[in-house]
C-alpha cells in the first residue's frame, strides 16, 4: 500500500499533466480530501486504518477549483526529447531518453541561450563531434529547426500509455480524447 499513487484531475476531470502524469501519494490525496480541496472520484480496494476509522485509499481525485494550465509546456529535458521524437536532430538515430543528451545549437559559450529555439536532442557521438561549434561550422545540418511546441503537440507525441501499468480506475481519465470504436 505504501507505493499507491493517486491520479490528480483538474476540476474539468482532465489530468493536470501528462508529461509527467499528475500523481500524488495516497497520503497527500487523503490530506487534500480532509481539507476539502478535492473530490473523491474513485478508490482502490485497499483501506487505510486509524484507531477509529477505516477509509478506502483514493485512486482518482479531482480538484475543486480549476487550475489554469500554462499555455506553453515546461522547458524540461523530457519535453525536449518528446518534441524531437526521442531522435538525434543531427543523425536521426532514435534512442530511449537515457541514450540522449541535449545540445545547444548556438553554444552557450558563444551566447546561446537554454531555450526551446536553441536546444535539441542529440546522441552522444553527434554532440561530441559538433563540440563548441554551430551546425554550419561542424557541417552537421539539423534535421528539424528547434521551436517551442504546444501542449497539444507534446501530448500527441508522447509514447502510448501502457494501460497495464495503471490502475483500471484511471483509464477513463487518461484516454478521454482517444478515438472511440464505432
Amino acid at each position: 500500500m505504501m507505493d499507491l499513487q493517486t491520479l490528480v484531475l483538474n476540476a474539468d476531470y482532465r489530468p493536470l499533466s501528462y508529461n509527467p502524469l499528475s500523481l500524488w501519494s495516497w497520503k497527500d490525496a487523503f490530506t487534500a480530501l480532509f481539507l476539502d480541496r478535492v473530490t473523491l472520484v474513485a478508490s482502490y480496494d485497499v483501506e487505510a486504518r486509524s484507531p477509529s476509522r477505516a477509509l478506502r485509499v483514493p485512486s482518482v481525485v479531482a480538484l475543486k477549483n480549476y487550475v489554469t494550465l500554462a499555455r506553453s509546456p515546461a522547458f524540461t529535458r523530457y519535453n525536449i526529447y518528446l518534441r524531437d521524437g526521442f531522435s538525434c536532430q543531427y543523425c536521426g538515430l532514435r534512442l530511449p531518453s537515457g541514450g540522449l543528451t541535449f545540445d545547444h545549437v548556438v553554444p552557450r559559450s558563444r551566447g546561446g541561450l537554454s531555450s526551446w529555439e536553441n536546444v535539441v536532442a542529440a546522441c552522444s557521438p553527434c554532440n561530441l563531434r559538433k563540440a563548441n561549434r554551430t551546425p554550419d561550422e561542424a557541417a552537421m545540418p539539423l534535421l528539424n529547426e528547434p521551436r517551442r511546441p504546444t501542449r497539444y503537440e507534446l501530448h500527441h507525441r508522447q509514447p502510448e500509455f501502457d494501460h497495464r501499468q495503471y490502475h483500471h480506475t484511471w483509464l477513463d481519465y487518461l484516454y478521454w480524447d482517444s478515438e472511440l470504436e464505432s
